[in-house]
């Protein structure tokens, strides 16, 4: 296993390793993704790391959650999937104007989402997916935007 990704926002510390792809043909690998088996390997794969590792983890997990402040997630990626083990779900306040939760209202009853939380949390999804080469555009500029303002003048 390589070195993980790991993601930080205001709650939450995301540590993503790789585990190594399984052994066999290509010409396997291609067949095992047509049949849904790379799916199943993925998640087998996925809780036996997690159980192998627990113990590790969790001391990992206790001693960055003292130091940061932040709970610590964890998650693999097996055969190009990404099995998350543990997330922290995050409530958010929002406004909405009756034309967005329109929006929403029309996902519940179309039964894309049980509830407007869950159309909300879909719709960031699907934002999130769709423009995500944007997102990470942004990301770069904000991390340039706090790099020059730590080499700035203090006051």
């Amino acid at each position: 296993m390589g070195e993980p990704e790991v993601i930080v926002d205001r709650e939450e510390i995301t540590v993503v390793g790789e585990l190594p792809a399984v052994k066999g043909t290509a010409a396997e690998g291609a067949a095992r993704e047509g049949t849904g088996e790379a799916a199943a390997l993925a998640a087998g794969r996925g809780r036996r790391f997690r159980q192998e590792t627990r113990d590790a983890r969790i001391g990992i997990a206790r001693e960055a959650e003292l130091r940061f402040g932040r709970r610590v997630s964890w998650g693999v990626v097996s055969e190009g999937r990404k099995v998350m083990f543990t997330t922290l779900s995050v409530p958010v306040m929002t406004r909405l104007r009756q034309a967005e939760r329109r929006v929403l209202d029309t996902l519940v009853e179309a039964g894309v989402a049980r509830s407007r939380s869950d159309a909300l949390a879909w719709c960031v999804r699907l934002g999130g997916e769709h423009e995500d080469s944007w997102l990470s555009s942004l990301r770069d500029a904000l991390r340039q935007v706090e790099q020059v303002r730590a080499e700035g003048p203090r006051s």
